[in-house]
């Protein structure tokens, strides 16, 4: 019996979830669990949903917090793969996902045209795959451009 991989999909709210949503139809092919800063966005997907608690640079105790649900978050589920578009939820679980050898996946949001998100700068070594969706911002060395998703 062949095990289906386990994906777990994470981002923020906003924005991030919506480019991430835009992948359901390859989520599809996985056992995909959600993680996502509002709760209420549960109904938007099917099958196991988590909600974390949203944070940024200014707020610390607030990162702490973040990190702490991350890391419980990828001990519980045991995801094979970990995909994100962005901020710091998924930066924090693509970190400790990584640590623990799974594959990572960051697709940095559209709407940073001009220059790497701050959170997709810093998840460079942590990431397997590391994507832009602007062809002016691949580099040879990283990140790389297959396209947009919105």
């Amino acid at each position: 019996m062949n095990k289906k991989v386990k994906l777990l999909a994470v981002s923020s709210s906003g924005g991030h979830w919506i480019q991430l949503n835009r992948l359901k139809n390859v989520f599809e092919k996985y056992d995909t669990v959600f993680a996502c800063t509002d709760p209420s966005l549960k109904s938007t997907v099917k099958g196991k949903f988590y909600s974390l608690h949203d944070a940024n640079m200014w707020d610390k105790l607030g990162l702490v917090k973040l990190f702490l649900q991350s890391m419980w978050l990828i001990l519980k589920i045991r995801p094979d793969v970990v995909i994100s578009t962005g901020a710091a939820p998924g930066f924090f679980c693509i970190v400790v996902a990584k640590v623990f050898r799974k594959k990572t996946i960051w697709l940095d949001s559209i709407a940073n045209a001009e220059e790497m998100s701050l959170a997709g700068k810093k998840i460079k070594p942590f990431a397997d795959v590391w994507l832009t969706q602007w062809p002016e911002i691949e580099k040879a060395n990283g990140p790389a451009y297959k396209g947009q998703v919105l």
